[in-house]
């Protein structure tokens, strides 16, 4: 057993390795990708892992086994003590869809098209999106490997055409949460890859122990420490305690997965992923590049990986998708970006990226480029504010810091988001600079260093085609015009409301 799965393991190292430049030689590391020999097979998944992917609402790593003590997050850490806690992991974007498209395929959004948030709704017959001939999603392919596959009803926010019966044998009818059935109905003999979707930060911060019949939050609002780029305001200090509130919530969610797992005889063999698709609701975090939007909680465990394992190479999202095939013995595919991130010769990429493009009806263009020590973020669309009219206006968290700048009470640092003009460069040094608030962009002594992260930007743009620099066609814009009408104010839509 333990040869075989070495034999899976050197295999997709292969392919992880051509993966590794496939952004500067595509059409030479997919053609290799796309003939290698699968390794692994239908008649062999009797004798794999099973998967579960615990994928979470909004949710920013504030847990315990992160450094974070304000509450008490014991199975979540107990993940962390028994597998590998990922301190640098980047989501591809700031907001679900984009996110989630990009794990499904295991490839950058903006490469295959389906960048732009809440696309093909099918509001109208000609704004959907097909994915390209052969592309399909890692749900499509574990079935094909002979796995089990089943969701909760969730969040399945993808930006292509799809059909649940397609991605999934089952999907249990519940909102968010787990069921047994999950796995208890699968075949006898099959493994399951099991995807459980927890509301995170869209929780009610209801966990276990709270005063029965009381609102929250719960968490006391006087041991908030709000960022830098915050004012320190009651309606600040409320949201971060409702997110910790609700990281409290998701804790006891966990434990009752795992409890479930150990009781059905499962958790020994069974590879448990816990991860976010962003950061939490609050400016600055969910739809945007900072840290708080884009970094997220990655902890794995499971048989044959390390236990009690920390590391800070830089991770995308995309490799929980090719991780999981290759623990699944299926091979990497060739529009894959993705890498496995324990296979045998892995070596630390040099750099992630994230995009934030239209956000339901918010036209926007912004790219960030995550390294070691630095972060770079290309602000294309410098003719509109960071906060431009956005579904979240008239939320107190948003318009508390709305109101105090007109009122002229936010320093610089607090002022940067709310200003009606944007920078076209942000370069941040993540290691002295976590909050991201001092901008080194017009700092001599980063010149090279700037220059060089401006390449790599404009290397990956061209290597990989970023659909993100083509305009959204007509036939989409019009479809979220159907939804958001006069909220929609871009003068993009002007083209669009011409042609409905």
């Amino acid at each position: 057993m333990q040869n075989q799965h070495q034999l899976v393991r050197q295999t997709a190292a292969v392919l992880m390795a051509f993966g590794s430049i496939a952004s500067l030689l595509p059409g030479f590391a997919l053609s290799l990708a796309a003939s290698a020999a699968e390794p692994g097979s239908a008649s062999a998944a009797a004798e794999r892992p099973n998967i579960v992917w615990i994928f979470v609402e909004d949710t920013n790593p504030w847990m315990g086994c992160y450094g974070d003590k304000t509450v008490p997050t014991p199975n979540i850490d107990s993940i962390a003590a028994r597998g590998v806690r990922f301190d640098r992991a980047y989501m591809p974007a700031g907001v679900c869809s984009p996110t989630r498209s990009a794990i499904a395929l295991g490839a950058m959004q903006t490469s295959l098209g389906v960048h732009n948030h809440t696309s093909s709704r099918k509001r109208v017959p000609e704004d959907v999106i097909y994915l390209p001939e052969g592309v399909k999603t890692v749900y499509e392919l574990m079935r094909e490997a002979g796995y089990y596959v089943t969701s909760t009803q969730g969040k399945n926010d993808f930006n292509f055409v799809f059909r649940m019966s397609d991605l999934y044998d089952d999907v249990v009818r519940k909102n968010w949460g787990f069921s047994r059935d999950q796995w208890a109905q699968r075949p006898e003999g099959k493994p399951f890859f099991a995807q459980i979707q927890l509301a995170g930060d869209k929780n009610t911060g209801q966990y276990a122990g709270a005063p029965p019949g009381t609102k929250g939050p719960f968490t006391d609002l006087s041991k908030m420490q709000v960022a830098p780029y915050y004012p320190d305001h009651p309606v600040i200090r409320r949201a971060y305690a409702h997110h910790h509130d609700t990281i409290r919530q998701t804790d006891d969610e966990v434990g009752e997965i795992l409890d479930a797992l150990r009781a059905d005889g499962l958790l020994e063999n069974t590879a448990v992923f816990f991860f976010s698709d962003h950061g939490m609701r609050v400016p600055r975090h969910k739809q945007f590049l900072y840290e708080g939007g884009i970094r997220v909680p990655l902890i794995v465990a499971g048989p044959g990986l390390p236990s009690g394992q920390v590391r800070d190479d830089l991770v995308s999202g995309m490799d929980i998708t090719v991780t999981t095939l290759a623990l699944a013995g299926v091979k990497r595919r060739a529009w894959m970006e993705g890498r496995d991130l324990f296979a045998p010769d892995y070596e630390p990429q040099e750099y992630v990226v994230a995009a934030r493009d239209r956000c339901d009806f918010t036209i926007d263009r912004i790219r960030a480029v995550i390294t070691k020590q630095f972060k770079y973020i290309r602000n294309f669309m410098t003719d509109r504010p960071l906060m431009q009219p956005q579904y979240r206006d008239g939320h107190d968290y948003f318009e508390v810091g709305r109101e105090l700048y007109k009122a002229g009470k936010l320093n610089a640092v607090r002022s940067f988001i709310w200003s009606p003009t944007r920078v076209p460069e942000e370069f941040y040094d993540l290691e002295h600079d976590p909050h991201e608030t001092n901008n080194l962009a017009n700092d001599p002594a980063h010149a090279a260093e700037l220059a060089r992260h401006r390449k790599l930007l404009e290397d990956w743009i061209k290597a990989t085609d970023d659909k993100g620099q083509y305009p959204e066609s007509i036939d989409g814009l019009r479809g979220v015009l159907t939804l958001w009408d006069k909220q929609a104010v871009n003068p993009e839509y002007d083209k669009a409301r011409a042609a409905k």
